[in-house]
């Protein structure tokens, strides 16, 4: 089956207010960004040097925590990196969390950030600085995108906040961009390998679980012929103990 927009099941569509998720995520990122400035400003910023994603300390183990805390923290030193993160979780995470709901919407918005921070790691393990540090949630964020464009093909988004293009082709070129800056990525500050394992991680996320949603729709299909073919054999034994051969003429 396509991962597509006719791939969400209906009844998937839920109107409301504003979704729970992308609010406390909202509120607790910006809450965490000012915090993080303030300390840096007033020369205290170390403490949260600790919560950032460093590879040396995530293959030791005591550093896994950091796969998670990493997406927490934004650059105090400028508006754009939270600024850009939080505007697209405002307007494409809103749509993902009513048609998912809140637990799979936090489900996926984690996996997309962890394994974007699992591949930050891989790769800088092979090709980069085991002490580099990686902060932001824009691995997460690249798969909600990816999201979007799957369920949601040919509606129309702003490339770039200006150019209006369908989400499909949003998608790939966010992904190419991603593709291509990883393949270019020495000396840069932008983790673009988590960039794109986020919507590595995001796509096959979906796959599989269209992939689990299919097999256990024909499993319960399976099931429910199953019990209908021995019920109507139990229904004959019935007949037969209790009735007898029928009468051949008998019509």
């Amino acid at each position: 089956m396509s991962l597509s927009e006719r791939s969400v099941p209906p009844g998937y569509y839920r109107h409301g207010g504003f979704p729970v998720a992308v609010k406390w995520l909202l509120i607790s990122n910006t809450a965490l960004f000012v915090v993080y400035f303030l300390l840096v400003q007033s020369g205290f910023g170390r403490a949260f040097h600790y919560f950032g994603l460093v590879p040396a300390h995530v293959i030791q183990i005591w550093g896994l925590p950091q796969l998670v805390t990493y997406m927490f923290l934004h650059d105090p030193l400028g508006f754009a990196h939270i600024l850009f993160n939080m505007l697209t979780l405002w307007m494409f995470g809103a749509d993902l969390e009513r048609a998912w709901g809140t637990r799979r919407f936090l489900q996926y918005y984690f996996v997309c950030g962890v394994g974007a921070g699992i591949c930050s790691v891989v790769g800088n393990l092979f090709f980069g600085e085991m002490y580099s540090r990686t902060i932001g949630a824009s691995g997460a964020i690249y798969g909600l995108l990816l999201a979007y464009g799957v369920l949601w093909p040919t509606r129309t988004v702003l490339f770039s906040f200006l150019f209006p293009i369908q989400a499909r082709y949003f998608v790939l070129i966010i992904g190419a961009i991603a593709f291509l800056s990883t393949l270019g990525a020495s000396g840069s500050n932008v983790s673009h390998v988590a960039h794109l394992g986020g919507m590595v991680f995001g796509y096959f996320y979906l796959k599989s679980r269209f992939l689990n949603v299919n097999m256990l729709g024909s499993l319960r299909q399976q099931y429910r012929e199953w019990r209908l073919q021995r019920a109507r054999r139990k229904f004959q034994v019935y007949l037969r103990k209790h009735h007898g051969p029928r009468d051949p003429r008998v019509h």
